[in-house]
Parts: structure tokens; sequence; C-alpha cells
């Protein structure tokens, strides 16, 4: 039997928190009460509007899905938690869209969260066997292990290797003696370049974790990790939250005041790796042919080609990964991506936009928000919210959303409408939504009242939720 196709969903609603440095200041309840109350806010809902909720986050115990969402009510809804590395967030959006689309539920709420640690990612369990063992296993009989963090060295692997290949098919490493002029060009500056452009986006986007500009020379001179990556190519640890909205046709038909923010989640496809992660190949070791297969059933599920998509969020966790896999979207032909960066292709007046809102790198990496996060971006694009970033005439954008070990999620973002966006004024903004504000280009908070509105009317508990509201309306 083949797949049945998804009925559409819509993305009605998003919220998100500023991400900050992981200092331990700031809990997880808190994040995820802050994201879902604005989400909620946005979609113009209440809680008892929600069939199914799902919880996003790595770091934490079984059930932290639960202690944020009590807060919101205890209404008996089934309530799952999500755990898939980096890509947790998306995984979560996808889990939602499929219950929605296949008929299981008229309004989902996803939250993700992540209260991190200081520092590169670690283990905790060291008394099992590591899922990323095998991955490490290969990249120790291939590239050898230095002293960097293991994911600079994977991630600064593939971008060695994407300097070395040559763009004859099959591709050959210079370990195999390609021919010089054959090889596809890319130098250390192109990988710095990716930096530089996603640091300069940052600075207009409010949530970004980090908002300073640096010129390509701060970057290249920065810090080495692990060549070809300096620290300013490297993503931050952080804490943050971000929720969306899902919903049905038939949810949003019954509210037609709310159509023209609603986004389609067009074509979405959640992957896994191939046999290829093995195949001695330090790109395909972090997921590129899995990214181009996601990425390719996400297009045509949304019936676009890479050349209709204006803006794209892209899992830029170090720039190496942002080259192969500008490669692996599609985005350019395949060895081109260095060309492409070099164009000034990835920017405002090139071919697409990449993270216009300053991606991993610089907005930061809470890892089960970031995906959400990178969602209420395009939802932001697409309804024409995003003024201070936005790009003019999108009718798609896309998301890659990638975490090792492995999964990749892709979607395909489009208007409800199907017209392409339009500049929405800021103070028409805050006429429309629930926050009184444009929320693509504030990043302010909420009063008790407005809390009060999207709370459970019918079962909520004052006692789950405890000091949690004070906390956070203290922070705005």
């Amino acid at each position: 039997m083949g797949k049945k196709a998804n009925a559409p969903v819509y993305v009605l609603g998003v919220g998100m928190t500023k991400f900050i440095k992981p200092r331990g200041k700031v809990d997880y309840s808190e994040l995820g009460f802050e994201a879902g109350i604005k989400a909620m806010l946005d979609a113009q809902i209440n809680y008892d509007d929600v069939d199914q909720g799902v919880a996003c986050y790595c770091y934490g115990d079984s059930t932290c899905g639960q202690r944020v969402f009590y807060q919101f009510g205890m209404t008996s809804i089934p309530i799952y938690n999500v755990n898939n590395n980096c890509s947790t967030g998306s995984t979560g959006l996808n889990l939602a869209r499929n219950m929605i689309g296949h008929g299981g539920a008229d309004c989902m709420l996803v939250v993700g969260f992540e209260k991190m640690f200081p520092g590169s990612l670690q283990s905790f369990f060291q008394d099992r066997e590591n899922p990323m063992g095998q991955t490490a296993k290969m990249m120790k009989e291939t590239r050898g292990i230095t002293n960097a963090p293991s994911a600079a060295q994977m991630f600064g692997n593939a971008g060695r290797e994407y300097m070395e290949r040559c763009a004859l098919p099959p591709y050959y490493s210079t370990l195999q003696l390609a021919n010089e002029e054959h090889r596809f060009g890319a130098k250390a500056e192109d990988f710095a370049e990716i930096a530089r452009v996603n640091h300069e986006h940052s600075q207009r986007n409010p949530y970004s974790q980090f908002q300073n500009v640096y010129t390509l020379e701060q970057v290249m001179k920065s810090k080495t990790i692990h060549e070809p990556l300096t620290m300013l190519q490297c993503c931050p640890t952080s804490d943050g939250g971000a929720a969306a909205v899902l919903v049905s046709q038939e949810f949003l038909d019954a509210r037609p005041h709310l159509k023209d923010q609603a986004v389609l989640i067009a074509g979405q496809c959640l992957a896994t790796d191939a046999p290829s992660l093995f195949d001695r190949s330090s790109m395909n070791l972090m997921g590129f042919e899995m990214t181009q297969f996601a990425a390719k059933t996400a297009m045509a599920e949304a019936g676009v080609s890479p050349k209709d998509i204006k803006v794209c969020e892209l899992h830029d966790c170090f720039s190496a990964n942002e080259m192969i896999t500008l490669d692996a979207l599609g985005l350019c032909e395949p060895g081109k991506a260095h060309e492409m960066v070099r164009n000034g292709d990835i920017t405002y007046g090139g071919q697409v936009v990449v993270n216009p809102s300053g991606g991993l790198i610089s907005k930061g990496h809470p890892l089960g928000a970031s995906g959400i996060a990178q969602c209420a971006e395009l939802t932001w694009h697409l309804r024409g919210w995003a003024n201070t970033r936005l790009v003019k005439g999108t009718n798609a954008a896309l998301q890659h959303n990638l975490g090792l070990g492995g999964a990749v999620v892709c979607t395909v973002y489009k208007r409800a409408d199907g017209k392409a966006n339009e500049a929405v004024p800021s103070e028409v903004v805050a006429k429309k939504t629930g926050l009184g504000y444009n929320p693509a280009v504030e990043a302010k908070g909420f009063t008790a009242k407005q809390a009060d509105m999207v709370r459970s009317k019918k079962k909520r508990s004052d006692y789950a939720l405890a000091d949690t509201e004070k906390k956070v309306e203290a922070r705005f």
C-alpha cells in the first residue's frame, strides 16, 4: 500500500523567546510557557481548542512536556515528548502535521524548549553505547581524532571534503589523485563568508542571541576550532523556547478572519540516513544524502523546485554544514555552493536569502526549539510581517533542520491564499494579532490578562502554574 496524502495542515500561530546564553537563570518551564502563550495569542485560540500537544527537547527528564503543558491547562489531552537530536523541533512539527493531516486532530500545539549547559555538546550516559559511536568510529578511521569538540570535527571534516572533491562524477577525493582543474574550488574564506553573512543578518532579528556584525577578516582570524572552522563559524549553545499552533482545513475554515495569517505546510519530509552514512565520505557522514532525499521529497509534494525558493532557513550549526547543504538542497549546481556564496547569492539582492534570522550561528541553537524557531521565521516572512528583514515577493519558503544520529526534516511553506507576500505595516499587525504588537520585529512579552485569555477556561490548575507566569512577566 502506498502512503496516503496529507490533508492540508496550516501553521496558524507562532511564538518564541529570545535565545540567551545558557547560564541557568531561566528554567525550561518558563521558556516553554512563554513560547506557548505567545503562539496561542498569535493564533487567537484558547488551550481548550488544542486536541493534542507535542513537547520537543533533548536535555531533560522524560515528562518535561507535561510540566510545561500543564501550565496552560490540564485537559487530559495526549502529550508527546519528542527527542531527535538537533532536528527535535521539526520532528515535533512533522508529528503534528501527520496527526492532523490524517484526521487524528484539528488543532495541535507544538512547544520546543531547551535549558542547556555552557560549552560544546556532551553525552551524559557513560554506561551504555553512544548512538553516535559508529559515526565517531568512522570519522576516526577516515580523518583521525583531534582535541576539538566532536561536532566541530565532524562538520569541519565535511567542509574539508567539499574543498577536496572534484566536479567529475563519481566524486573523487584528492586522496584518489583527482586532477586539480576538476576540484570544486572552495577555499577557507568561502566558509568564513557564510558566517559573516549570517552574523550580518542577525542584527535585524530581535530574538538572536548575538547581534554582532563582523568583517570577513575578523571571522577568519577568530580562534581556530577545527579547520576550516573558526569560532565565529560555530553556533553557540543556548537556552530558549519556540512554539507553533498547527490546524486543519476545517479548523481554519471556521475562522475565516485568520486565513491571511495562516501558512500552509505544502510539503514536508522527515528522513533518516541511507547506507552511504558509512561509505567513508565525511559529507555523507553528516547526512548529505538524507538531506538530498528529504529536500527532493518535500519540494515534489509542494510542487516547487529550488528555483522557486526565495527564502530559506537552513541548519547552519557550522558554516561548513551550510556550504554542503546549499548543494544538497539543490539551491546550486553540484559543487558550486562556494560560487553561490562568492556571488552574494545567499543574502539580500541575490538568488535566495539564506538564514535571514541570523541562523544558528548567530541566533543560537537551543536544540528542541531551533526547528520551531525556523518555522516562526518563515511564517513571519510569508505573512509579510518580518519588516526589518523581509524577503519581498516570497510565495514559497524552505526549511532544513538536521540532527546527527540521524534525522533531517525539510519543509516547504506557502501562504494559504497562494499569493506572494507583501509587507504589512507593524501598526496593522499590532491590531491583527492577539499580542498587540508585531512579534516578528519586537521580542516583547505579554500581560497577565493576555495569558489568562489563552489558558484553559475549563480545566486549569494554578498549582501547576506555580510562580512561572510571574517569573516570565518579570523578565519583560
